[in-house]
């Protein structure tokens, strides 16, 4: 089940303990800034699991039952807690108050306006499996279509849009997007590879379909005079070739990975 959004799980419990990493030394499971909140029964977020994070929630519902209003954590993480990360963490707990929670919601929103943006074109079996497969990753993601009632059932962090000309929408993409193109047309698919490949800010520009769609692709592109190392960008067959399953759900696991690799491995380097 897909977590609840910040703002729901924070309406949804208004007693709750802020679990935050405040140092990270050495190999640990999150970084500092790595937060959770915690609520009697219930979990929002995560600081790496493991027996680490089963010590922070145990001491956070123990400060809820208290009243406690803040402690800390100063774990190693070794033999003592049965974890063999072999770093050291400080934990913050906290108990939430109005302006902490303000605080929160402002810090997700900034961070949700800094994510990779995917744009995928196509609301087909693919391209909704693909919604799907990135509503919990650490990126943005619209659903381009020219047929309303395809884009009606997506993830409510997905969002939909719809357009006459797809291919025109290829210019809103932001600098270091990404655009996946799935429609139920060929001659469609290659408008907006065209506009796609056009530009060279774009971190992954990939098309779903066969070698031979991408030689028939390619040999219309460079009619057109497009230079080879533009052609060369992109990926088409989209997922590589590690599995071979043509099911939607396969697919949008496989392109998914691929996305993570192609947006968050540019911005790590």
């Amino acid at each position: 089940m897909i977590a609840s959004s910040l703002p729901n799980f924070l309406a949804n419990h208004p007693d709750l303990i802020l679990v935050e990493v405040r140092e990270a030394k050495g190999s640990t499971p999150r970084e500092a800034g790595a937060y959770m909140l915690v609520a009697p029964e219930a979990l929002w977020g995560t600081i790496g699991g493991g027996q680490m994070e089963l010590l922070a929630i145990e001491k956070a519902r123990a400060m809820l039952a208290e009243g406690e209003a803040e402690n800390e954590l100063n774990l190693p993480l070794g033999p003592e807690i049965g974890q063999c990360c072999g770093g050291r963490v400080v934990i913050d707990l906290k108990r939430l108050g109005e302006e902490e929670r303000l605080r929160l919601l402002a810090r997700e929103e900034k961070a949700r306006k800094e994510l990779p943006q995917v744009f995928v074109f196509g609301a087909g079996h693919v391209g909704l499996a693909l919604a799907a497969a990135l509503a919990p990753l650490p990126v943005a993601t619209t659903v381009v279509e020219t047929r309303s009632d395809a884009i009606e059932n997506l993830p409510s962090n997905v969002a939909g849009r719809l357009a006459a000309l797809p291919e025109a929408v290829v210019a809103e993409i932001p600098t270091g997007g990404a655009a996946v193109i799935l429609t139920h047309d060929h001659a469609l698919d290659f408008l907006i590879a065209r506009e796609a490949l056009a530009r060279d800010d774009l971190a992954y520009v990939g098309m779903i379909g066969s070698a031979t769609k991408r030689a028939t692709f390619e040999s219309a592109m460079r009619r057109e005079g497009f230079a080879l190392e533009r052609l060369a960008r992109l990926i088409l067959p989209i997922g590589g070739n590690a599995v071979r399953d043509k099911r939607p759900s396969v697919i949008a696991a496989m392109v998914a990975a691929e996305l993570i690799a192609a947006l968050l491995g540019r911005r790590d380097s």
